[in-house]
Order: C-alpha cells, then structure tokens, then sequence
C-alpha cells in the first residue's frame, strides 16, 4: 500500500511517518509511507492509494477529495487525537480501511 500523508509544509508529520512504517512492519505489511506539503500533493498522488490529511489542513479535504477523485482514491482527514499522539498503527488502520473501501467511504 502506498500512503501519502499531506500536511501544511510536510515536516510535521515525519515523526507520524516513522511510526507508521514501524508499525507496518510489525504488522508484516508493505507500506510506503511519505509525507508532502499541500502544494506538492499532485507531485505524488499518481502514486498513491489513499490520501490522508493532517488536521491542520482540514479546510482543504473537499479540494483533496476533488484530486483523489481524479485518480480513483481516497481522501480522508487524519484523526485529531490519533495525530496529536502520534499513533502510527491506527492511522495505518485508517488508511488500510479507506483502501479497502474505495473512494465511496
């Protein structure tokens, strides 16, 4: 799977990242994890199979959900609580969710 994360200037979710690919390996997913700024999230998304907002950048989902729509995937905001203690395996879980489920979700 291939998880972009996007945030205002894509530092303030390398920490979620690195927790997140950790917990993909402890799970014995495959999972590439990157984290981008809001203006290079069309750089990336032809690679990607969901993307995840930070909460931060909320304000922007509908014109995400509009990209993500474009290329057939997913577009969700990460939960607050779940950014906030950067805990990587339930955001996986989130991603791996929104994958499963397709664009409809």
């Amino acid at each position: 799977m291939n998880i972009l994360l996007c945030c205002s200037a894509g530092m303030s979710t390398s920490l979620l990242v690195t927790k997140m690919k950790k917990a993909a390996e402890e799970q014995g997913k495959e999972a590439t994890i990157n984290a981008v700024s809001a203006s290079e999230v069309r750089n990336y998304v032809g690679e990607a199979d969901v993307i995840l907002l930070g909460p931060q950048i909320r304000y922007m989902l509908q014109d995400m959900k509009k990209i993500g729509e474009e290329y057939n995937i997913p577009v969700a905001t990460i939960d607050q609580r779940d950014y906030g203690m950067v805990k990587g395996s339930a955001v996986l879980d989130h991603a791996q969710k929104l994958i499963d489920e397709g664009i409809e979700s």
